[in-house]
């Protein structure tokens, strides 16, 4: 067979069309994927570490008696020795204890 001298023929030419075009393929596909790890490290490097879990509520702490109620219990040992229930002394002692 006679070897042809001279530019390629259309086979030599799609040939080496194909190869070009496969290898600039991968050569950016490889590009694509470099960047895109490139980018997930620094972006994984810049994201804030995740905050702290926020602690627990306090325990609620046990209210103190209101203005208001002192008052009505006083008033309810007021009627009750005004009643003859309690004597002074058991007055004395319950008022004492409410106060306080």
């Amino acid at each position: 067979m006679r070897r042809r001298v001279g530019r390629p023929g259309l086979m030599g030419t799609m040939a080496r069309t194909a190869v070009i075009a496969g290898t600039a393929s991968a050569t950016a596909g490889a590009v694509q994927r470099r960047g895109a790890q490139k980018a997930a490290a620094q972006q994984a490097a810049a994201a804030p570490p995740p905050a702290p879990a926020p602690p627990p509520p306090p325990a609620p702490v046990a209210a103190a008696p209101a203005e208001d109620d002192v008052i009505a219990k006083l008033q309810q040992l007021g009627d009750l020795k005004a009643q003859g229930i309690l004597d002074d002394a058991e007055f004395a002692a319950a008022k004492a204890k409410l106060l306080s």
